[in-house]
């Protein structure tokens, strides 16, 4: 750069010809060929400050988008609205009309919480049709099930969901408690695999008080094949005005109870199973399965 420098001893007075160029019009290879500046660095910092004339300028594709989207936006449209009108992104909208004032709100909260609703509308749709197929699919690949797949399900359906004895409070009975209409189904199908005669099954019903208690009494009665006359004391539960209760409406029917009268064998044998379960789960070696 220095030995450059030396053969323009007379920088300012360079500079002062070709700001004079620059200003009526000539180009950069116009004062360069002119001057006999060969060097861009110079040639840069003898230009420094000056722009181009106006006929040099290549056109931009994109100018008359910019003064577009700035007229719209001064009408009040969102970035959002901007981006429909000329299918630009909103990351350049955002370039061109960030130094203007941000439009007045003219939807209520409750009107823009509806658009957006709507514009989300098609994803859930096709969100929901997605879990709805993967339910459908998981579903499909059980297939039928063994009595030894029934009953190791059963087993472990009721170690999760009755009742259990503990050392302090012996409870060797078998009691289902459940307000799933799925899970009922499935304990009432397993107490049939292990030959639990209908005499022996009680049935009774835990409600909040103000549900419809004639009405949830006769579901589950319909759900497991019994009269509701078969039912016994329905178990009230009280309730408290401090709490928001979700369980409400029609679809609340409360929880069916089942009990298995002269079960403490029975209790036995599950208790059993599980832990044999839990045995085997704990030696399954999943590493080399073929």
């Amino acid at each position: 750069m220095t030995t450059e420098m030396n053969r323009y001893a007379d920088f300012e007075g360079l500079r002062a010809q070709a700001v004079s160029l620059r200003r009526e019009g000539l180009s950069r290879r116009q004062i360069r060929d002119r001057l006999h500046v060969h060097n861009n660095d110079i040639l840069n910092r003898l230009l420094e400050g000056e722009p181009p004339p106006e006929w040099t300028r290549r056109p931009n594709a994109k100018d008359d988008l910019r003064a577009r989207a700035r007229e719209l936006r001064l009408q009040g449209m969102t970035y959002d609205q901007i981006q429909v009108e000329l299918g630009c992104s909103k990351s350049s909208i955002s370039l061109w009309v960030r130094d203007l004032p941000e439009p007045e709100r003219k939807r209520t909260p409750e009107r823009a919480s509806e658009i957006a609703r709507r514009g989300w509308e098609p994803t859930m749709r096709r969100r929901e049709e997605e879990r709805q197929a993967t339910k459908r699919a998981a579903a499909e690949n059980i297939g039928a099930l063994s009595e030894r797949e029934l009953f190791l399900l059963g087993v472990g359906l009721y170690w999760a969901e009755g009742t259990k004895d503990k050392p302090h409070a012996r409870r060797e009975r078998v009691t289902f408690v459940n307000s799933d209409p799925g899970m009922v189904r499935v304990f009432t199908a397993w107490l049939d695999l292990m030959e639990v005669p209908a005499e022996r099954r009680a049935y009774s019903l835990m409600i909040h008080e103000t549900a419809d208690v004639t009405a949830a009494e006769n579901y589950w009665a319909d759900l497991v094949g019994v009269p509701a006359s078969r039912f016994r004391k329905t178990t009230l539960k009280r309730h408290n005005p401090r709490t928001v209760r979700k369980n409400v409406g029609a679809e609340y029917r409360g929880c069916l109870v089942i009990r298995v009268l002269g079960s403490a064998d029975l209790y036995r044998r599950i208790e059993g199973a599980w832990y044999g379960i839990v045995g085997a789960a704990s030696t399954l070696d999943l590493q080399n399965r073929t």
